[in-house]
């Protein structure tokens, strides 16, 4: 199915490169009254939008959407609506000594047409964020939404085509076809948030046309726990990481690095803190559903196949897996090995490995041996240690003491790097990814551009030889 527009994807492309093209820098004004738009229809819909959420996942708190996708949505954009006019502005400087007194700029303008590419896990946060950046740099956007979140895709297009006109939003949804179609389209920019492995085909698809792209993909994100660290407050916050969306999160812990004589002290740590956490009265209503049977059956192969080839679990609660409700019980890993496909793929869900070291060298090591993660934890009181961490290891975003929270920081970019994506978005560096800062060169009515015209006699000379000595 298509979402609200022409009926094909690329008359709808067209239409808003169409009107993209007899308006190509928005004042301020316009780009406010379409952020504000969004605003309002997010808080109009504030209902049913989580009821959707809930619906497609079987069950989704509405807290943890208001936690996770709402507050960080509509902070966004206050944060956006307060900074974009200052963004907007050219960035002046003189010109070199030598082309004095000639002045430079940088004028920011926007792509054009972007696309995005949303996934399932958050379908309204990373539908509305990276939509937030390209109306302030003053683009236009389609948008594909995920066929595996049904419900709040269909209600997000009919509501965008309410609060926007069709030549400035538009929402498609439809199946894995019609994403691969949508990746092909010629846009100005494409964001696209999911899978390495389909990241790599948005990519390809993208190349075709000399598309540029931001992949927001994900990987295998480390929790590093120093021998310095605060050990009961590190365990509660990686499973805060962990267990929220049920573990549904590309930047939740992936594993735990800690010291070896500490493993039966996290399992102990970590039982009390899930309790406390999630009590017995509260689970039915307040513990996520995994989104899907596929999602359901790929975690419990991946646990499954651990404990085949020798590790060992440890469940959190008194709870067992309830594959009528999709609950997954949420349990940790011992005794793992990099054979394992639990530590060869992004798990995306309730289970987290512990893997012990007996120097924090061993850890860092480790880290750095493998593919670059999209977020990185670590816990230490010692900063000439957390320093150490942070100069030997590359990840796309780090939290210090804590997990997720740099994801949520306006002032800082979502991004990853190597096989965990390129690029990044979110506050004034998603205004920048989606503008072209237009370099400008002023030159002044009355200047010496002219002692370098041909024919090349002394005089040349001694204007290059003086420009040589001063570099």
């Amino acid at each position: 199915m298509m979402g609200t527009g022409a009926p094909n994807l690329d008359d709808q492309l067209q239409r808003l490169r169409a009107a993209q093209a007899a308006d190509p820098m928005p004042a301020w004004p316009v780009r406010a009254q379409r952020l504000r738009a969004l605003e309002t229809m997010l808080r109009e819909q504030h209902d049913a939008f989580a009821a959707a959420i809930h619906a497609d996942f079987g069950n989704r708190p509405v807290d943890e959407t208001d936690l996770l996708e709402f507050f960080a949505s509509l902070s966004g954009l206050r944060h956006t609506l307060r900074h974009g006019r200052r963004w907007m502005r050219p960035r002046r400087s003189l010109a070199g000594l030598a082309f004095l007194p000639a002045r430079n700029e940088l004028l920011p303008q926007p792509l054009g047409v972007i696309g995005i590419i949303v996934p399932w896990n958050y379908p309204l946060y990373l539908a509305v964020g990276p939509l937030v950046d390209a109306l302030a740099a003053g683009n236009r956007a389609m948008i594909k939404m995920s066929e595996f979140t049904p419900r709040f895709s269909a209600l997000f297009a009919e509501q965008v085509a309410r609060h926007f006109r069709p030549d400035e939003v538009v929402v498609v949804t439809g199946d894995a076809e019609v994403a691969r179609e949508f990746s092909t389209l010629p846009f100005d920019h494409l964001l696209f948030t999911g899978s390495t492995a389909v990241g790599r085909q948005v990519m390809r698809a993208a190349a075709a046309n000399l598309t540029p792209v931001t992949l927001e993909l994900g990987g295998k994100s480390p929790a590093i726990i120093g021998p310095g660290a605060r050990f009961e407050h590190a365990v509660e916050r990686i499973l805060f990481g962990k267990l929220v969306n049920a573990g549904q999160t590309c930047v939740a812990p992936d594993y735990v690095l800690l010291p070896r004589a500490r493993i039966a002290d996290f399992i102990a740590t970590a039982r009390r803190v899930a309790a406390r956490m999630y009590p017995p009265a509260v689970q039915d209503a307040q513990c996520t559903s995994i989104a899907s049977d596929r999602h359901y059956r790929r975690l419990a192969a991946l646990r499954d196949d651990a404990v085949a080839r020798g590790a060992r679990t440890h469940a959190l609660g008194d709870a067992g897996d309830d594959p009528a409700s999709r609950r997954f019980a949420p349990q940790l890993l011992t005794e793992v090995d990099d054979g394992m496909a639990v530590m060869q793929e992004e798990i995306f869900g309730p289970l987290l490995p512990l893997l012990p070291y007996d120097t924090l060298d061993q850890a860092i090591a480790y880290v750095a041996a493998h593919p670059h993660p999209l977020a990185l934890y670590v816990f230490e009181q010692d900063q000439a240690r957390i320093d150490g961490l942070l100069a030997r290891t590359v990840a796309g975003g780090v939290s210090v003491n804590d997990t997720l929270f740099h994801f949520a920081q306006h002032g800082l970019p979502i991004g990853g790097v190597g096989a965990s994506g390129m690029g990044g978005y979110h506050g004034e560096a998603g205004f920048r990814t989606f503008s072209h800062f237009k370099p400008v060169f002023r030159q002044a009515r009355w200047n010496g551009a002219g002692l370098l015209n041909p024919p090349h006699g002394p005089r040349f000379r001694r204007v290059l030889d003086l420009l040589l000595r001063r570099g």
